[in-house]
């Protein structure tokens, strides 16, 4: 199992890096050529995402995106630190309470729609977004 690890300022300016080191390593470890701009942009919008949550909340951690190369399946997760408080019936929302949850609703579908095998997993110490597609083995040469 090969792994790669990046860690960025929670800045927008460093999203663009991240897709680029996904859709580069997506493409050695065997994901299908038609398939690396689903990785690029279910990328973005994670990373986008979190960056989003960290200056949200004033958080100066790094967004980590960790990259999975294992034998017949490649995956990305994006972390955050950003703290996802649940949600308890009978709660009143703020406007910008309610505009950030949409937004952040709507970031998932978005990844959803890309990526057939998604995770999320949230909590008080930050979120995960586990993306997974297949990989095709190399083609072996005889001579």
């Amino acid at each position: 199992m090969a792994t790669v690890e990046l860690r960025f300022s929670a800045l927008p300016e460093h999203v663009r890096t991240a897709r680029l080191v996904a859709a580069a390593v997506a493409r050695r470890a065997g994901v299908d050529e038609a398939v690396l701009d689903e990785v690029r942009l279910a990328v973005g919008e994670a990373c986008s995402r979190a960056v989003g949550l960290h200056q949200s909340v004033g958080i100066a951690a790094p967004v980590t995106v960790t990259l999975t190369e294992e034998e017949k399946q490649f995956s990305i997760e994006v972390g955050d630190e950003a703290p996802h408080a649940p949600h308890h019936p009978g709660d009143v929302p703020s406007a910008v309470d309610e505009a950030e949850a949409e937004e952040d609703e709507m970031g998932l579908a978005v990844i959803s729609g890309l990526v057939d095998d998604v995770q999320v997993r949230t909590g008080e110490d930050g979120g995960h977004i586990k993306m997974t597609w297949p990989t095709t083995p190399p083609a072996v040469v005889l001579s």
